[in-house]
């Protein structure tokens, strides 16, 4: 329909602001690519015009309610998502190595809660396949109705996942697991080793927020305050969440370092041992508290001497 259709035109922009919008979000969709804003762009925009109004958080007359314009921003950007971005680190895997007995695999299972585990070979570094938890517990059923024996070599059980280059889009990765029918992809870093793991559900939830269940253990803290001048952490807290809730220059760093960990590393120049204690410019000082020869897992952070920090201040 032309736009200067007389009363037509003139009746849906008096409907409101944010019908106007998405109107003219609709009208640059048949305007093609070559119009001024991008369609993606049109919709946000309409979405974001449409907060605004009052009563938005109702949803009437067939109007989005918050958690469906929630989920249509998180759509609207997922396509710029890689498979980087949206991988469970290569620290926080949860996997068994092909070695282990039924027993432990079983075990693993049972501690972890997850319905799939990555198996390895001599190290994370080479992933040799997945198991399945509906593939095991046929078999513990029969052990404990029947009487059976473990099987002797349970890694007949294994399938195989996908494996995804950090840049693939995360997009894509989803179309892979839904035309392989497999919901669990390692992703390769460019030494071909294993930087993380994806699961179908973590995708999905880039889409829709947190999918939480009856497994799932309550939030934890990962950063807390021991008194005025200390604060425990796990090596995991980011970065953003030290420097807005500690002190904003533990933030400022050069290298490409997202973590409290990460942060360590580089301060030391090494994965340092526990008890070593890390100065940083700013005064505070980084201590060791937990973790091994490959990975940190607990740091304290001891806030600036009263000295230092008058020097800083002068």
């Amino acid at each position: 329909m032309p736009e200067g259709n007389g009363s037509g035109g003139e009746s849906r922009s008096g409907e409101g602001d944010s019908n106007g919008a998405i109107w003219r979000a609709i009208r640059a969709f048949f305007r093609g690519p070559d119009h001024d804003q991008s369609l993606r762009s049109q919709i946000e925009e309409a979405i974001e015009e449409h907060e605004h109004e009052p009563g938005h958080d109702e949803g009437g007359d067939g109007d989005l309610v918050p958690v469906e314009r929630q989920m249509l921003k998180n759509l609207l950007h997922f396509s710029e998502r890689d498979a980087d971005d949206v991988a469970i680190p290569r620290g926080q895997i949860i996997a068994i190595p092909v070695s282990s007995t039924f027993a432990e695999v079983v075990g693993a299972f049972a501690e972890h809660g997850h319905s799939r585990l990555p198996v390895y070979g001599e190290s994370l570094d080479e992933v040799v396949g997945m198991i399945h938890i509906k593939d095991v517990f046929p078999i513990v059923a029969d052990m404990a109705l029947s009487g059976k024996s473990a099987p002797c070599d349970w890694t007949v059980l294994m399938r195989q996942p996908l494996f995804v280059p950090q840049a693939r889009g995360a997009i894509d990765v989803l179309a892979d697991m839904r035309s392989s029918r497999t919901h669990l992809a390692v992703v390769i870093d460019e030494y071909s080793g294993t930087d993380g793991i994806i699961t179908f559900e973590d995708l999905v939830e880039e889409i829709v927020g947190d999918i939480e269940d009856e497994h799932d253990d309550a939030p934890e803290v990962l950063l807390y305050q021991l008194d005025a001048d200390t604060w425990d952490a796990d090596a995991r807290v980011e970065l953003e969440d030290v420097a807005r809730t500690v002190d904003a220059r533990l933030a400022e760093v050069e290298e490409d370092v997202d973590t409290l960990g990460g942060l360590a590393v580089v301060l030391a120049g090494e994965v340092p041992p526990v008890g070593r204690v890390l100065e940083h410019q700013s005064g505070w000082r980084l201590e060791v508290t937990g973790g091994d020869d490959r990975r940190l897992t607990r740091i304290r952070l001891h806030a600036p001497s009263t000295a230092s920090a008058r020097e800083e201040d002068s």
